[in-house]
Formats: C-alpha cells, structure tokens, sequence
C-alpha cells in the first residue's frame, strides 16, 4: 500500500491545479481520474473570466450583502491570480483580460446595474455603469437595443481546453501521480488516515493517506458516497455553442443583465456562445441521472441562446453554427460552490459547484494552503459546514 501526503480525486481543472500547488509546497500527492485530465466540465465550459455579479446577489437585496462582500474579494484575489498565470504558465492558455460587459435593455435592468455596479465598487471592483455610446464604442458590434452596460475592464476569457492540462503537465513534473483511467472503488481507514480503493484496468490499486480532495465535477456525489457523505450537490447539463472562425469583430465578454447569455470570441477566430441553457440529462438503468452519457440537446435551449446573441450582438447572426454540444456540470442547492473541509469527515476536502473557471486557480491555491494546516479563512463562504450534517461518520472515520 502505497502513503501519500494527499489523494485528489478528479482531473479537471481544481484537481490538477491544487495538485500542483500541494506538490509545489512538498507534499506527496496522487491525482486519480476515471477518464482523463479535463473530459469534464473544466474542458467543455466556454472560459469565461466573469467577475462581475450574479444577478441573485441583487434579487435577495440585503439577504446576501455579506457574501456579495465576500465574493467580490475572492474575484478580486482571482483576477490577481489570472494576471499572473500568463507569466507562470506561458501565453499557450490565450489568456485575453480585455474587458466585459453586462448589458441591460430595459429600464428595469438598467436599475438592476446600477444596484450591481454600486455593490461591486464598494467591494472594491473597478466595474462602470455606462450608456450605449460608450458601450458601443468599446464594442461596435453590439446592437441598438442595448440601452446600458456594466463595464469591467479585467474581465474576459482563457482557453479551456488548454488551461487543465497545462496544469496537470506542471503537477507531473513537480512529482504528482496521475493515475489515469481508475476508479475509487471503496473507502477505509486506519489509525494514519484513510485507505482507498482504485480499480485501474484489470487490477487494484491501494493508496493510504491523511488527507483527500474529492474535486470530481458532476460526479463529486456519487464519491462523496463512499465515505458516507451526502454532499448537496447536484449534476446539471448545459448548452454551448460554437460559430466559424472570423475576423476580430469582439474583443470583451458579453453578458446580460437579464438574460442568459454567454459571448466572446476566442484566438482562433471562433465565436463561443452559452450562457447557462439548459439540455436535458439521460437515466441509467437504475433511474438516476446518467454520468456516463451526454445530455440530450434541447432545441428550445438552442434557438433560445441563438436569439439571444443575435438580438444583442447582430454580427454573430451572418456567422455559420459549426458545433453544438452538451456538457454536465454541478450545483449547489445554493447556487454557490462547496470547497473546504467536510466538518464531519475531517481529512476529506471537496471542490465542486459554480465558478470552478473563473475560480479555480485561485480555489487551487487556496486550497492547497487549507490542505496544508496552514490557516485560510477566505473559502469559509463556500464551507460545507453551510448545509449542516452531511453524514453518519462514527468519530469522523468510516467503521
């Protein structure tokens, strides 16, 4: 049986990362993926660097104040953290922080900005309110229907596709395992920690370890299982949508106010459109949602998100939809991540939820820090301790 500092369950983009950082710092650390590095989420979202707001920090007025607060100084910390990652990681993430702009239509959207705009320079964001004019001028492409805009200048949008694996390269190098193609199978534990189970091809693997990051995306649940979590967290499929290639027509990332709407034109010339529609998940045999399967494309979710874009920015209209396609990602009952420390399963860390692009590298780092009995409160907001008992644990160790 093989000891190790930590055991990271998930290769996307928050497993690798913290891989790294632990492995940076010293610790011993496997990474175990079922797939490969980034098939999830973390490769399949369009790589949006929004920092700016969501909407339902403004719909509860003062309920959520706190955490908006709370928030906007962990998207301050992540736009630090992307500015930097261009130096550290080389410009092969086609890291473009060249603004983004949430746009309003209507007077009752635009009151919404200035709520949200009002918030965010309190919390220390640079963000403006500003009118068609001057949101046309930064993006001439955007239609006349567009009466307002929130305006952030450090906003905008990396290369999904690159990021992970750029980080899993460095995570190797720096000795991280990569136990690629195996599934955690079963949970023990031991007077050291914890024992696990991991099913790769034909044989089994046995690693023990103090400390486990379960940062596994939509399947963060099903792990959670074995070892008598019930983690709320929830698997949820979206929509994204990719044009041709074209010339620069849009240099930010659009957003709406109001809404759901996701744009920006990526370094190949392609424009990526999402913005959270939804698509509809399959059943396995059992009758939960399917994991394993691709989601089914809703066409309402696909003329709906089409609409959008072509409503607001009329360019995008003359282009050629090359690709549609579905991904899973995950959710909280909430709506804001679960990353910290399982209060009753102590040694057991969790990664998942909403954000894990923007966030992540920050998440990583972070977490890393938390793994590490070093002292970080800045992730207590998205604790699991928030949702109370999460299981039966005798003493914090599986019997």
């Amino acid at each position: 049986m093989e000891r190790l500092d930590v055991v990271v369950i998930g290769g996307g983009l928050v497993g690798a990362a913290t891989a790294f950082r632990l492995a940076q710092a010293g610790a011993s650390v496997a990474v175990v993926e079922a797939g490969y590095p980034n098939v999830g989420a973390s490769g399949a979202n369009a790589g949006s660097l929004h920092f700016q707001l969501e909407r339902r920090f403004l719909e509860n007025g003062e309920a959520l104040a706190d955490q908006a607060a709370q928030v906007l100084s962990l998207n301050r910390l992540a736009i630090e953290e992307w500015q930097e990652l261009d130096a550290e990681m080389g410009p092969d993430l086609h890291i473009h922080m060249r603004g983004g702009l949430m746009v309003a239509e209507t007077a009752d959207q635009v009151r919404t900005l200035e709520r949200k705009v009002a918030r965010e320079v309190e919390g220390g964001l640079d963000t403006r309110l500003i009118d068609r004019a001057e949101a046309r001028s930064i993006a001439p492409g955007l239609s006349e229907a567009v009466t307002a805009a929130a305006y952030l200048a450090s906003e905008g949008h990396a290369d999904p596709k690159a990021l992970t694996p750029a980080f899993m390269t460095r995570a190797q190098s720096a000795g991280v395992q990569l136990l690629q193609g195996a599934r955690l199978t079963a949970v023990g534990s031991d007077a050291q920690g914890y024992r696990l189970t991991v099913r790769r091809g034909e044989a089994d693997i046995e690693l023990a370890t103090r400390k486990v990051l379960i940062a596994a995306g939509a399947w963060t649940g099903r792990i959670g299982e074995l070892f008598n979590l019930h983690l709320p967290i929830y698997p949820v499929a979206l929509l994204m949508n990719v044009t041709e290639r074209a010339p620069p027509m849009l240099e930010q990332l659009i957003q709406h106010v109001g809404q759901r709407l996701s744009m920006k034109q990526a370094h190949a010339g392609n424009v990526l459109i999402g913005g959270g529609w939804p698509s509809r998940m399959q059943l396995d045999a059992m009758g939960r949602f399917d994991l394993d399967r691709p989601a089914e494309l809703l066409t309402s979710s696909l003329a709906g998100n089409l609409g959008v874009a072509s409503r607001i920015f009329p360019p995008v209209a003359e282009l050629n939809l090359i690709r549609s396609w579905t991904g899973i990602t995950a959710i909280t009952a909430d709506q804001s991540p679960l990353v910290g420390e399982v209060p009753q399963a102590p040694g057991v860390y969790v990664a998942a939820g909403g954000s894990a692009f923007t966030l992540g590298p920050v998440f990583a780092r972070l977490l890393a820090r938390l793994i590490l009995d070093e002292r970080e409160d800045r992730l207590s907001i998205f604790s699991p301790a928030r949702f109370g008992h999460l299981n039966s644990f005798m003493g914090g160790r599986l019997a």
